[in-house]
């Protein structure tokens, strides 16, 4: 039942399984490059991450409209059974450009699932204990990257990177297993359609609500950052630092610290609201982003990596304080069209936040400068769009 450790234990499984396709990755560039002949510091790869997130944030729409048609484990079992088969793909690719559409296959599989959860969430609940909740799962969700790495490279020491694909494979089997476990929160008086009008009807309810498309500018602006920091990560802690192989550790420190953020945040969200809770933090984000900028100006984009480390661990701590709280904001207002609400607020920012991210990917010049500019012109843009948002439409 909603609340009970199963219920958070299986939703954070269904949102998780998006994290590990991504983590799990990350290690296995050197190998991939190498079955792919291509240079040893290419970053191309960086793609595998781009186009799973542009097929997992293009995926939500229809998957939120299906969740709303047939309900929210019909639309997770259909996501996981295309995850594996995006994951399968993945392996046999013969080229990197035919992998990029295979991880692409493999995000559009991890919508279902994803899209689903978030829509269970505003099912059974509202306002600041929908962040809460949210948070809980987050937190659990985040533990993904705390050891995905790690057990990639362990994983990699024996075997090759096609195991760590199908590892993720057999992850979604067991994930859709435990689906069973869930009930179905769309009620009979809920169920919408799927015509072209009742398309149109709910995708305008979602865009024409009050503080919509300032919540969505936020996210997208935050996310856009969190990717290029997701792609580029292997490859400074590799180039500016030379600290390749201690990559898996420092992943997962950096995901430890996220999680806590989300730990953090479903303790206090309820005592000081949601309204005060995200302009706090993004007050924080913004101080701390602006101390990582001073860090690489004067180190010429490379501060010693104690600095870098910290700081880009406050960074991402108030980050991802933000991130549930917006989403919780903006969804509010949306519970009439829950499942195509949570597909807009989590395909826009995907895809929009995925194009930016490769674009800041692209002026890496062997320092952390391009990444902390990112993070700081992150932090103005959705910190002004959130203050509009909540003009319009008082998160409370």
């Amino acid at each position: 039942m909603p609340g009970s450790p199963a219920f958070i234990g299986v939703l954070a499984m269904c949102m998780a399984v998006t994290a590990l396709a991504i983590d799990s990755v990350l290690p296995a560039f050197p190998e991939i490059r190498k079955a792919l002949d291509l240079e040893a510091g290419a970053t191309s790869v960086t793609g595998l991450i781009t186009f799973f997130f542009i097929g997992s944030s293009l995926g939500l729409l229809p998957a939120g409209l299906l969740a709303d048609r047939f309900g929210r484990r019909p639309v997770m079992w259909g996501g996981l059974a295309l995850y594996v088969v995006g994951a399968v793909g993945s392996i046999f690719a013969p080229s990197l450009g035919v992998m990029f559409v295979a991880r692409f296959v493999w995000g559009l599989g991890s919508a279902g699932p994803r899209v689903a959860a978030m829509a269970m969430v505003r099912d059974a609940y509202a306002g600041a204990q929908m962040a809460k909740q949210m948070s809980l799962i987050m937190a659990v969700f985040i533990l993904v990257p705390t050891f995905a790495p790690a057990l990639a490279a362990g994983i990699l020491l024996v075997a090759p990177w096609q195991v760590v694909f199908w590892m993720c494979a057999a992850v979604a089997v067991i994930v859709a297993a435990s689906v069973v476990l869930l009930p179905e929160t769309l009620s009979e008086e809920s169920i919408g359609t799927l015509g072209g009008r009742e398309l149109w009807r709910s995708c305008r309810t979602v865009l024409a609500t009050p503080g919509t498309v300032g919540y969505l500018l936020s996210l997208t602006a935050l996310f856009g950052v969190f990717m290029s920091y997701l792609a580029s990560s292997e490859i400074i802690l590799d180039q500016v630092f030379g600290l390749a192989t201690w990559f898996p550790v420092f992943f997962g420190a950096i995901a430890v610290t996220m999680g806590s953020a989300m730990y953090v945040n479903g303790r206090f969200v309820e005592r000081l609201g949601l309204d005060r809770i995200i302009g706090l933090g993004f007050a924080a984000n913004l101080a701390t982003a602006a101390l990582l900028v001073v860090a690489a100006v004067a180190t010429s984009g490379r501060p010693p990596f104690w600095l870098f480390a910290v700081l880009l661990a406050g960074v991402l701590f108030f980050q991802q304080m933000l991130i549930p709280n917006l989403n919780a904001a903006a969804m509010v207002p949306l519970g009439a069209v829950a499942g195509t609400g949570a597909a807009i607020l989590g395909m826009v920012p995907g895809v929009a936040g995925s194009i930016i991210g490769n674009l800041i990917d692209r002026q890496f010049d062997g320092t952390i400068t391009p990444l902390a500019i990112g993070f700081v012109i992150s932090s103005v843009v959705a910190g002004v769009s959130w203050r509009r948002a909540s003009r319009q439409a008082p998160a409370g």
